[in-house]
């Protein structure tokens, strides 16, 4: 009895040992640490479009007809919104009634006013005469200009009750629904003009004398995974409405994916243009690719048997979405940036990629 349950041990151990043999590979991107010279700042920002509107009434009416829903895509000049203008047609009624009565009162004063013209060339009328035709004349003329600058103001009036789009773009937000009452300034809805995007990054004030237009700007839209390169093309030079924060608006190429979104979270870091020389550099390493267990920290990398390897080390201050390695990693070293599944001490893994881009490092 003893043999056959050693028996069913050896195979039972053969078969487990089998099976850790057989395991499928994981399959993981390397990144690789790498440090300069050159100091950056670091900021979080937001994408935006470069162009936002607005939509809204300047008169007080009810809301008749939307013809657009958040998502759609509008061309500039398309009717967008109408409130209801039943009383300011009227008004305009009014308007047309009364240029067609100071045209007819104007047309007899210009007949008097000719005909008393010629009778005094003829001295048949007395000087007195025609000053008076010419007071008529000129009286009439006035009350039709007035009625034909009403009749403008009511049109200006009308055509604020039919909403268009400023430009081409996509509606992102529908604020009031048919039936409610528009107040003047209250947005209906909002606008974003297409394809044209830009990050809205907060700069601290220790930093923004050292920010100047057209810098190059590093951005990272992780939910995107996008890399790209922006240039700062607007610094606000005032922080009294941001709290203590100055806002630095960078462009984003047109190369971006379609995934790229207004108000996805994006990463900044602008290098300084001052390039300084300093031994004790700063080594960044995603957040992502640290590993924590109880107390103690970690990272995987590659062994030379292609297995993860979990080595210890140790961190310093947390900039953005990346930390600092004191010890533990060394410069131009590899790591597993990534991976498609679980990883273990030990794990057989596969490279499906080698990111070579560069981790910036930061001056103490």
């Amino acid at each position: 009895m003893i043999i056959i349950l050693t028996g069913l041990n050896a195979c039972s151990g053969g078969s487990k040992k089998k099976n850790e043999t057989n395991e499928k590979p994981v399959a993981v991107t390397l990144s690789t640490v790498s440090t300069g010279t050159q100091p950056v700042i670091l900021a979080s920002g937001e994408v935006e479009a470069v162009q936002t509107a607005n939509i809204s009434t300047r008169v007080m009416s009810r809301i008749t007809q939307i013809f657009v829903k958040t998502g759609d895509r509008v061309n500039k000049g398309q009717l967008l919104v109408r409130v209801w203008d039943e009383d300011i047609k009227a008004k305009r009624a009014q308007a047309d009634a009364m240029i067609a009565e100071a045209e007819g009162a104007y047309a007899t004063a210009q007949r008097d006013y000719d005909r008393f013209n010629n009778l005094y060339k003829q001295q048949s009328a007395t000087a007195k005469e025609v000053d008076n035709v010419t007071l008529q004349h000129s009286s009439a003329e006035a009350r039709l200009a007035a009625a034909k600058q009403m009749r403008s103001e009511v049109n200006a009036i009308l055509s604020y009750s039919s909403l268009t789009a400023p430009f081409s773009g996509v509606v992102t937000q529908k604020l009031a629904e048919v039936g409610s009452i528009a107040n003047p300034g209250m947005p209906i809805l909002t606008i974003e003009q297409n394809g044209i995007l830009q990050v809205s990054a907060s700069v601290a004030e220790s930093d923004i004398s050292n920010i100047h237009l057209g810098d190059v700007a590093n951005v990272q839209i992780k939910s995107a995974g996008e890399f790209l390169d922006g240039k700062i093309i607007q610094i606000n030079p005032s922080s009294q409405f941001s709290g203590g924060q100055y806002i630095v608006k960078i462009s984003i190429p047109g190369t971006a994916k379609k995934e790229v979104y207004a108000g996805m979270f994006a990463s900044v870091s602008i290098p300084m243009k001052d390039i300084r020389q300093d031994k004790n550099d700063v080594v960044l390493v995603p957040l992502s690719a640290i590993f924590n267990r109880d107390e103690l920290t970690g990272i995987y990398t590659v062994s030379a048997n292609n297995t993860a390897l979990l080595r210890w080390i140790r961190l310093g201050k947390t900039y953005g979405d990346k930390v600092e390695v004191i010890s533990g990693l060394s410069k131009n070293e590899k790591f597993i940036g990534s991976s498609e599944n679980k990883l273990y001490n030990g794990a057989p893994v596969i490279v499906k990629e080698i990111r070579e881009r560069s981790i910036v490092t930061i001056n103490k």
